[in-house]
């Protein structure tokens, strides 16, 4: 993928966001664009707009350093809250990645307006439909629009799958795998 293909935001599972972090000693948390814009999130707080390098560009909001103590806890109230891990890339190098946004469908400009372009993820799902129960759980956390109910029968529209994993961290029947997309 080229430079000029790329989007500035990307989505991967919690598991390989977990993964990015370990790539870097110092993090840094500003509040959320979108929830600024918006004013509120039902879902999560404000603050929690995570960078891997210290900005030097002003920011909508003050920026303050965190341990890594604090990047984990972001990582358990993301997992709590069902967000989606959307890192960013890097302006000043497209190929590398400048932090994480974490993001669900009350605020986020990006489910609230899929204008906004964003990559999908490396991974896409796959559901064995004999396991599943047709429950509906992982409908609810999917703000892609991949799986939805049709009567009582779950639908799966892969083309919308972003690879997040949500719908795999909430499926009661472990009947959903995340696989390379490729």
């Amino acid at each position: 993928m080229s430079e000029q293909n790329v989007t500035f935001h990307y989505v991967c599972t919690l598991e390989q966001a977990k993964e990015l972090v370990t790539h870097f000693q110092r993090f840094w948390l500003t509040d959320c664009g979108c929830r600024l814009e918006r004013g509120t999130c039902q879902r999560s707080r404000t603050d929690i707009c995570l960078w891997f390098h210290e900005m030097t560009v002003p920011w909508q909001s003050p920026i303050k350093e965190i341990t890594k103590a604090q990047v984990d806890e972001i990582f358990k109230e993301t997992q709590e809250k069902h967000l989606v891990t959307r890192p960013f890339r890097d302006e000043t190098d497209m190929k590398a990645t400048g932090g994480i946004c974490f993001c669900c469908d009350d605020c986020c400009g990006y489910f609230l307006n899929r204008a906004e372009r964003c990559d999908k993820g490396s991974l896409i799902e796959q559901t064995d439909l004999d396991i599943c129960t047709h429950c509906g759980i992982c409908v609810e956390v999917c703000y892609f629009d991949a799986r939805k109910m049709d009567g009582n029968e779950l639908t799966i529209n892969r083309d919308e799958c972003y690879g997040c994993g949500l719908c795999r961290e909430v499926c009661l029947e472990d009947c959903i795998q995340l696989i390379n997309r490729n």
